[in-house]
C-alpha cells in the first residue's frame, strides 16, 4: 500500500508532518507518549482497508517542528490542521495522551465525525509517575526520564534508539493531562459520538479511568477488550475501531 507523505502549517507557523494511506472516509491517528506517525503505523495500515488514514508526527516529534514556548492550545491548532488536510467528517482515534489530547481539541470545538479513544491515562496515579517524569526531565536526566516512564506504564521495557530524542515531549503530554484526574467538565463539552476502549488486563486504575471517562462524556460508550493491556494488539483493536466508525458514519447518513 503506497504512503503519500507531506506537511501541513500550524496556527503558530509550526511544521506538522504526517503520512497518509488508503482510500475511504477520513480517519486521523493521534499517537500518544513517545509515539510517532511511524509508530501508528500497524494499526493504521490495518484500519486503511476501509479508511483514507492520516497519521501524524505531534509537535517536537520525528519530522514535525517544535516552535516554543509549549502550550497545550497550540497542539490543538496542531490537530486542527491535520484534520482539515483529512477532509470534513474526519473521525479521530487517540491512543493514550494522544486520546485526552482528541477529546481536549473536540471540546474546544474542533469539528469532527467521531472519535475513540484507548486508555486516556487520567488518574491520580497516573499524575505522580508523570510528575517524577518531570522531575528528571528539569535536570536533564532525558534517558532516565524516558526509562522511568516506560517502566512505569508497561512494566520493563528497553530503551530503543531514538526515544531519548523525544524526552521533551513526555512534558507536552503532561500538560494534555493536567493534574490527572478526569477533566469532567471539559469532557462534557464533548458532543461527538464516542468510544473509550481499555483493556482487560490493564491496571485496574487504568480500567476505572476509562469508565469514569466515558461516564463523563455526554455520547460514549465504553468496550473492553479482552486479554489487552496499555500496549494494544493493533490486529485486536483495529476491527473493534472499524464496526464503530463505519456504524457511526452509516447513521448519519441515514438521518
Amino acid at each position: 500500500m503506497s504512503r503519500v507523505r507531506g506537511r501541513v502549517t500550524s496556527r503558530d507557523g509550526t511544521p506538522i508532518a504526517y503520512e497518509r494511506y488508503g482510500d475511504g472516509p477520513p480517519l486521523v491517528l493521534v499517537s500518544g507518549a513517545l509515539g510517532t506517525s511511524g509508530s501508528e503505523r500497524p494499526l493504521g495500515l490495518l484500519l486503511a482497508r476501509r479508511f483514507s488514514v492520516l497519521a501524524y508526527d505531534r509537535r517536537g516529534r520525528g519530522g514535525s517542528g517544535d516552535t516554543g514556548p509549549y502550550a497545550v492550545e497550540r497542539e490543538v491548532e496542531d490537530l486542527a490542521a491535520v484534520v482539515a488536510e483529512a477532509g470534513a467528517g474526519a473521525a479521530l482515534h487517540g491512543t493514550g495522551t494522544g486520546g485526552a489530547l482528541a477529546l481536549a481539541a473536540v471540546a474546544a470545538g474542533l469539528t469532527v465525525g467521531h472519535v475513540s479513544v484507548y486508555e486516556p491515562p487520567y488518574s491520580a496515579e497516573a499524575a505522580q509517575r508523570w510528575s517524577r517524569v518531570a522531575e528528571l526531565l528539569g535536570r536533564g536526566r532525558r534517558s532516565a526520564a524516558v526509562a522511568l516512564f516506560l517502566t512505569d506504564s508497561a512494566g520493563p521495557a528497553e530503551l530503543r534508539p531514538g526515544l531519548t530524542d523525544l524526552a521533551h515531549t513526555l512534558a507536552y503530554d503532561l500538560a494534555v493531562l493536567g493534574d490527572g484526574t478526569v477533566p469532567e467538565r471539559r469532557l462534557a463539552g464533548v458532543h461527538a459520538r464516542v468510544l473509550v476502549v481499555d483493556g482487560g488486563a490493564s491496571p485496574a486504575g487504568t480500567r476505572r479511568a476509562a469508565r469514569a471517562a466515558t461516564a463523563a462524556l455526554p455520547r460514549a460508550r465504553h468496550r473492553t477488550l479482552t486479554g489487552q493491556t496499555p500496549e494494544v494488539a493493533p490486529h485486536v483493536l483495529a476491527p473493534v475501531l472499524t464496526e464503530f466508525f463505519c456504524e457511526d458514519r452509516e447513521a448519519v447518513e441515514a438521518a
